[in-house]
């Protein structure tokens, strides 16, 4: 019996652990943040005029053969240098992501 005990508190225990996947991104979310964080360089969806030159639209990014969304929540978490850290939780990330996931036209 005590051979059974630890295993089953292990699986327990991690289970906790594991990313719930009811837990679906919001993407109304990505765009509030996106229309906070990201307007100032990125064209963010259709009704928006301009950004600098150097950041792809929003759409653009969207239509790139090989997006997936979880991977560019985990880009935004760790972003690269010309791009500011703004300290997204993984939540936001992901809604972020998921919101330029959305912008695919």
């Amino acid at each position: 019996m005590k051979w059974f005990i630890f295993p089953a508190l292990t699986v327990i225990a991690c289970g906790g652990l594991a990313i719930n996947p009811a837990h679906a991104a919001d993407a109304e979310n990505g765009k509030r943040l996106a229309e906070r964080w990201c307007v100032s360089c990125h064209v963010v969806d259709a009704a928006q005029k301009s950004a600098t030159t150097d950041a792809p639209p929003f759409s653009v990014i969207a239509r790139r053969p090989n997006l997936d969304a979880g991977a560019l929540a985990l880009f935004l978490l760790h972003p690269h240098p010309k791009m500011p850290d703004m300290g997204l939780s993984r939540d936001a990330s992901a809604d972020l992501a998921a919101f330029i996931a959305s912008q695919r036209r």
